[in-house]
Parts: structure tokens; sequence; C-alpha cells
């Protein structure tokens, strides 16, 4: 275990990161500590593993960005990270390694507070008036300013990982499109890319392609729907109200790729389940032409707006420092200056060597996030428009095994459009998962929010 701790923090300090920190089942029944990390300038991987153990001196107090997956270890396999500041419920689930101790009901939970005259609290949700997931968020304020925000999730956990175990199944490649709602192709390009290592083999150009298309419509709808929230929180309506609209027309573009508006039912492992014929291409070609023009006009007249930048700009600032510290990854981190991409770090396989450039910012406030994700549509529409009229020749998708190898461990990085989605796999010794670890870019940018 301090070998484990030291390679880790050492790593850190040279510039890796943590991508992963997470058990495996050992084979006595206890669970083994597990740290997968990355090294962005070369695309180099790590992994870490101790024998298995209860406790362990906690890394957090020296490596900020490992503070959740502790919360998460200690909840889920009651393994103590000794040393850790605050070890709060992240999804209040309760340990199966501890059935004695009741599972905590959800939220019940102490918050930190600030004490003082003048001091307020506000507290928000879980239940919010908007069709969105519960989230509860404690604001310290004192005026104006606030001092202090805690987070808390997981109201709705769904036990995923535990129920992808004994897997792949019929109903993985479904667990992996609603993993979350908005981020469909990502996530399920992570999960082809991990069943395609396993087995040695890779997508078919054409299918790896047409994956990587919808990608980034699925980036050009959730940037044009942020880019029109900035707006509306600065009530700014007429970004705000072009952008709802225009957010459908990318929606409906990754609709006349498969079907499905949100990509479900399309990417697979080996490639894809649906193939563009020419009709189609033409279509798409001029409906994403059509919205890419609306977006960025819609994105210009926000950043004409005196008032709107008024209220970006210096807002919300975070250090690259901070950022680092933290773990941020997307478009939070790359306006922070930190070229953290997976599409240039961790490529997927059989992606080709034409990729999309990296855009940076140095502010680390709103407006740099606002200009990053305006920076990255129109990256995105170039790379579309290339990518269509080169569509590779040849099927769409190639057959995997049936079966995987057993005692073997695979990794799956892609750039989802709100950051890097990682799936780590572990088979056992009949082949399927014994273990199956899914970390949303969510999990370090809610604390990037705090």
């Amino acid at each position: 275990v301090d070998a484990f701790r030291c390679r880790v923090l050492g790593r850190v300090a040279e510039g890796w990161r943590v991508l992963a920190l997470f058990t495996l089942p050992g084979d006595d029944g206890g669970r083994e500590l597990c740290c997968l990390m990355g090294r962005d300038h070369d695309g180099q991987l790590s992994f870490l593993r101790t024998a298995p153990l209860t406790s362990y001196p906690s890394l957090t107090p020296e490596c900020p960005q490992c503070h959740l997956y502790e919360r998460e270890i200690y909840e889920q396999w009651g393994i103590v990270p000794t040393g850790h500041p605050w070890l709060k419920p992240v999804r209040f689930t309760g340990c199966p390694a501890r059935p004695d101790t009741p599972r905590p009901a959800p939220g019940v939970t102490e918050y930190f507070q600030v004490r003082g005259e003048q001091v307020h609290e506000v507290a928000v949700g879980p239940v919010h008036a908007g069709i969105i997931e519960p989230g509860h968020f404690r604001f310290q304020c004192f005026g104006e300013e606030v001092i202090h925000l805690e987070i808390g999730l997981g109201f709705q956990h769904r036990g995923i990982e535990a129920a992808l175990a004994g897997g792949p199944d019929r109903r993985t490649v479904h667990f992996m499109e609603t993993a979350a709602g908005d981020t469909t192709i990502g996530h399920c390009l992570a999960h082809a890319a991990v069943l395609e290592t396993l087995t040695g083999l890779t997508a078919t150009a054409r299918g790896r392609a047409i994956g990587r298309i919808a990608l980034e419509l699925e980036r050009l709808a959730n940037h044009t729907g942020d880019i029109g929230a900035l707006a509306g929180d600065v009530g700014y309506l007429p970004t705000m109200s072009f952008c709802g609209r225009i957010r459908g027309d990318f929606l409906n573009c990754t609709g006349v790729v498969c079907g499905n508006r949100f990509g479900r039912g399309l990417v697979r492992p080996g490639g894809t389940a649906w193939d563009l014929g020419q009709p189609e291409i033409e279509e798409l070609t001029r409906r994403v032409a059509d919205a890419g023009r609306a977006v960025l006009g819609a994105a210009a007249i926000l950043f004409m707006s005196s008032t709107a930048l008024a209220r970006f700009e210096g807002t919300g600032r975070l250090c690259a420092e901070t950022a680092r510290d933290i773990g941020l990854v997307g478009p939070p981190a790359r306006a922070c200056g930190l070229p953290r991409d997976a599409r240039h770090s961790f490529p997927l396989p059989g992606a080709g060597a034409k990729d999309i450039p990296i855009q940076l910012h140095d502010a680390g406030d709103v407006h740099a996030r606002a200009l990053l994700r305006r920076l990255e549509v129109q990256a995105s529409l170039d790379f579309i428009a290339a990518a269509l009229a080169e569509l590779p020749a040849g099927p769409v998708r190639r057959a995997l095994p049936d079966t995987l190898p057993p005692h073997s461990l695979a990794v799956g990085l892609v750039e989802g459009w709100r950051g890097e989605i990682r799936h780590v796999a572990a088979t056992g010794a009949d082949g399927t998962f014994a273990a199956y670890k899914i970390i949303d870019p969510s999990f370090h940018n809610w604390f990037g929010l705090a």
C-alpha cells in the first residue's frame, strides 16, 4: 500500500492524472484498490493495484482529485481512506460490505456552514421546477458573494455498474446508451473501445467515421444548448431562444443518421448498426450547414452584447492550478488553459490521424467557457463537413467474438461533449465482466462548479 501511494502521488507530481480510482474483487473475497493513470502529452497509461485491504492512508490531502473517488470507495465497499477530510456519502446507497449499517436516507447528512453576522444560507433542490435529475445545492452567502457551495447528487442512483457484472449480454449496450442520457454516443463509443481492445479487433473505418460524426453532432447539440443557457442565465433572451430551437436542429441531424435524436441504436462494438447512403449524406450535409450558420449567428449577437459580456467576464474564475488539482476535464479545463482532450491524448482505435484542433483559453471565467464552446462548435462543424465528404467505403461493422479473454483489463477513453469519458472493464476467469467502472466527466466537473 505504501508503494502504491508513493507511486500515485509521485506520478501526479510528474504531470500524470488519476483517470480512475476504484476496487476490483480479490482472490480471497476482499477488494483490491486500483488506480488508472494517464499522461496527456504522449498518451501513456499506467495501471496500479494493491492486495486486498480494508484501509489505507488517504490520497486526498495531497491529491484533491482523488477526494470523490475515495468517498465512493468507502461508501460502496467500506474501505477506509484514513485521513480523508470528510467521508460523506456520494449516492446514499449504503455499503454492501457493511450490511449491519443502515442505509442513509437520501440527502440526510451534515453540510458545511459559514457562520457570522449577515451570512445567510440558500438551499436549492433536490426537487427542481424542470425536467432534470434531482440535485441539492447549499450556498453560503455574504450579501451577493457566494462564499461556499456544496453539491449533493446521487438521488437517483441506478446501480448500472453492479448490473454490468457478469456481462456483456443483451442489456449491456442499453445500459451504456442511458448511462448519461445526453451523452449516448460518447458512452457507447467508450464501451465499444473496451470490447474492441479486449478482443484485439477495431471497428471498420466507415463505422468508426460514422460514430465520430455522431459524436460531434452530440457535441454540437449540447454546446448549442449550453450557449443558450448561459445567455438565459444573464437574461439575454434572443440567444437563449434561438439556441433552444437550434439545439433541436442538431438532434434532428442525429435522427437522420439512425432514426433516434439521441443516437440510441447507432454505435455498437465493431462499428455502427446504421449506414449512410448518398441521399442521407447530402441531407445531413445541408442540415448541419444550416444549423451551423444559425448557431454561429446566435452566438455572435451574444458576444456583441456589452451587458452580457459584463456579466460573463471575471465571473466564476478558476485558475489553471486549481483546475489541475481537482482534475477538471473538458471545456472547463481547456478554458483554464489545460490542453486536456482525449481526441488527441487517447484517440479512439481506428479513428485515423485527422482530428480536431484543441481550443484553449486561459482566463478561466464564464466568458472563457462560453467562448470556448463557440470555438468548439466551429471546429465540430468543420470536422463533420470534411468527414461526410470523405466517408470511407466498406462495411459499417465488424463482428466481434462472443467470448472475451479471461483475466484481462481494458480501457476506453472518449472525449464527450462534457469532457473525458472513461470506461474500465476487468474480466474474470470465465471471461465475463468481474467489474466495470464508468467515470463520466461530471464526476470531476461538478466540484469545479463548487
